[in-house]
């Protein structure tokens, strides 16, 4: 599988920006891919000040859909979130990105791995894992109903 790094992540081994701390830098194994970059706006903000969990939830599910969208040849849906952690608060300004990985294909569905870092506004050059989430997506035809999920050559 191929991995598009980011350009703020230094490649292993790779001397980490002055001024940052190369254990707070995500360092995702090379089947991980970058897959989706967004920055949370005030309008996703609960009333404490932090990002709504469901805001988060669906920038997973966006970013969770991209390798087996791209595996299925086709239509996916959504069958199950079998795991959601949130291990820190997402704030207004802070530029998420989000790694997943491809941890099983079976016939009609595919589970992906997703782990998501912020780089905080006031704190840029460094990374912090907000979330990690497991999801479950199905390939199906043009009626939704499940289909094979296309064999590599």
């Amino acid at each position: 599988m191929s991995t598009n790094a980011d350009p703020a992540t230094p490649a292993a081994g790779a001397a980490a920006r002055p001024g940052t701390n190369p254990s707070s830098i995500p360092q995702p194994a090379c089947e991980h891919e970058l897959v989706l970059k967004v920055i949370p706006m005030p309008a996703d903000c609960n009333p404490n000040g932090d990002i709504f969990g469901g805001w988060v939830m669906a920038q997973v599910d966006l970013a969770g859909s991209v390798l087996p969208a791209r595996l299925a040849q086709g239509r996916i849906a959504t069958v199950a979130v079998n795991q959601f952690i949130f291990k820190q608060p997402v704030r207004v300004g802070d530029i998420l990105s989000f790694y997943a990985t491809l941890t099983r294909i079976g016939n009609t569905s595919i589970t992906v791995q997703v782990e998501v870092y912020a780089e905080r506004f006031s704190a840029q050059g460094r990374y912090v894992k907000v979330t990690e989430a497991s999801l479950t997506y199905v390939a199906i035809d043009d009626q939704g109903r499940p289909r094979q999920v296309p064999k590599a050559a």
